[in-house]
């Protein structure tokens, strides 16, 4: 059967893309090799790694330390089993959703392991060793990404995991060393902070989260070492070696760190060695990345797209369910206005970072006249209320325009708040939204008003 649009891989992409294509009134078939539809982002990625976050914070009492003290725990003895349980309630709500999604839509969907035979035609085989072939009008790539694994790490699901294995861990280990500080690295070493497991963080380069603002950065640095974390920055590692006992993590400085856990997680792969893509002529990179038109994500062969982390940066959920819709709209020719062009970066650390627009280095390499306004949550009565001590709110505005040029938030609600300073950016608003709107009080946001006063009493009125 011929499609007018197949989609390979289920995730937020490739979702999207479908959605789109079927409301279109377009022919879609889904496939994904895995056992449920969701791919990387409700199986091993996003969603799991999110839903692990919010039940350390709950179950750990992490967010009424500030007013009970570092020894105040919700749940003594916290098992995987605790955390495990509401992990898989929640994956199974995220499967049924999306499979009335497509139910609702007409959307067709197969599991099986898809290669591409031509430029309209690919063959299914299932794991039964059935096989077909389909023929489509538009395909798009969303097959996601997984884990890097060098050859020289050597991972057992008993002492050295990869992010995807860190699910599976039988029990809570007494210490952890997590090797890479991008941001899956730091989420998994800090939500394990959070649960009092002793974590040191290794990363080659001297710097972390580079795309973030640096200050915001230093803060995250100081808030991990303030409660224990050891990190060591431009560590490159020599060898990481499995005993009975421990895993031992040798640096090239020739310390050894020892832990009962290693998670290696420094960088990931596209999901295409299986793809058949030199048959079409699609090159993808070292790492398993396709380079596609950044406006419409068309690959080199036009009728065939990509989208999501196989394209590489961003590599975000909520990026990539843009791009699957930008691209079914593309391939359909529905004309879309272009896409603002901030959007907000989320990192779900313990504690949480927030971005959007400029960072302060950004604007000082650009040559503008800048004001800086910062407020903290401390200084808040609802960050009183609530007992935090921490985190802040940091915005960037231009004196000649007195526009709001970007926003930067570390702390609790970091990823809901930023999207006031999203809209504010992406409308053209200036430092007088702030000081001259009235905000819902006691709240977390009322630090943009805190923040845009700072800002305002050094600017003056324009």
């Amino acid at each position: 059967m011929d499609y007018d649009m197949l989609v390979i891989g289920s995730g937020p992409s490739g979702r999207r893309a479908a959605v789109q294509s079927a409301k279109l009134g377009k022919s879609v078939l889904v496939v994904d090799r895995g056992r449920r539809l969701g791919g990387v982002s409700v199986h091993t990625g996003t969603i799991p790694s999110k839903t692990l976050r919010e039940t350390v914070l709950n179950l750990s009492g992490w967010r009424e330390r500030g007013f009970y003290g570092r020894g105040y725990r919700v749940k003594q003895d916290i098992s995987v089993g605790d955390l495990v349980e509401r992990l898989h309630k929640t994956l199974d709500h995220e499967v049924e959703v999306l499979q009335h999604q497509f139910m609702r839509n007409t959307v067709k969907s197969a599991r099986a392991a898809v290669k591409f035979l031509g430029s309209n035609k690919v063959s299914l085989t299932t794991d039964t060793g059935d096989y077909s072939e389909v023929g489509f009008a538009n395909a798009l790539i969303a097959v996601g990404t997984r884990p890097h694994r060098p050859r020289d790490v050597p991972f057992d699901k008993t002492r050295v995991f990869d992010s995807d294995e860190m699910l599976e861990l039988d029990r809570l280990p007494r210490t952890l060393t997590v090797i890479g500080a991008g941001v899956i690295g730091v989420e998994y070493a800090t939500i394990f902070s959070a649960l009092d497991v002793p974590v040191t963080l290794v990363e080659p380069r001297n710097t972390i989260l580079d795309f973030v603002d640096r200050e915001i950065v230093d803060d995250f640095i100081h808030q991990m070492r303030d409660r224990g974390m050891t990190i060591r920055l431009g560590s490159a590692v020599k060898e990481i070696r499995s005993k009975p006992d421990a895993a031992e993590v040798e640096l090239a400085d020739g310390r050894t760190i020892r832990s009962e856990v290693v998670l290696y997680a420094a960088g990931r792969t596209g999901n295409v060695g299986s793809l058949g893509l030199d048959v079409v002529g699609i090159d993808a990179d070292s790492r398993g990345r396709i380079k596609v038109d950044p406006q419409s994500f068309q690959t080199s062969v036009p009728n065939i797209y990509a989208a999501g982390d196989v394209i590489g940066f961003p590599s975000l959920a909520s990026t990539s369910m843009e791009q699957g819709r930008v691209a079914a709209c593309h391939a359909f020719g529905v004309p879309l206005p272009p896409p603002p062009e901030t959007f907000p970066y989320g990192i779900y650390a313990v504690p949480e970072i927030s971005t959007v627009g400029q960072s302060e280095e950004q604007v000082r390499e650009s040559g503008a006249a800048y004001e800086v306004g910062v407020a903290r949550f401390r200084e808040t009565s609802r960050g009183h209320i609530m007992g935090v001590n921490t985190g802040f709110l940091k915005l960037l505005f231009s004196i000649e325009t007195r526009r709001l040029l970007g926003a930067h938030i570390i702390g609790e609600g970091a990823t809901e708040l930023i999207h006031i300073g999203q809209a504010v950016i992406n409308l053209g608003g200036t430092v007088d939204f702030f000081v001259n709107n009235t905000f819902n009080y006691p709240t977390l946001a009322e630090a943009y008003k805190i923040a845009g006063l700072d800002a305002w009493n050094r600017m003056g009125r324009g």
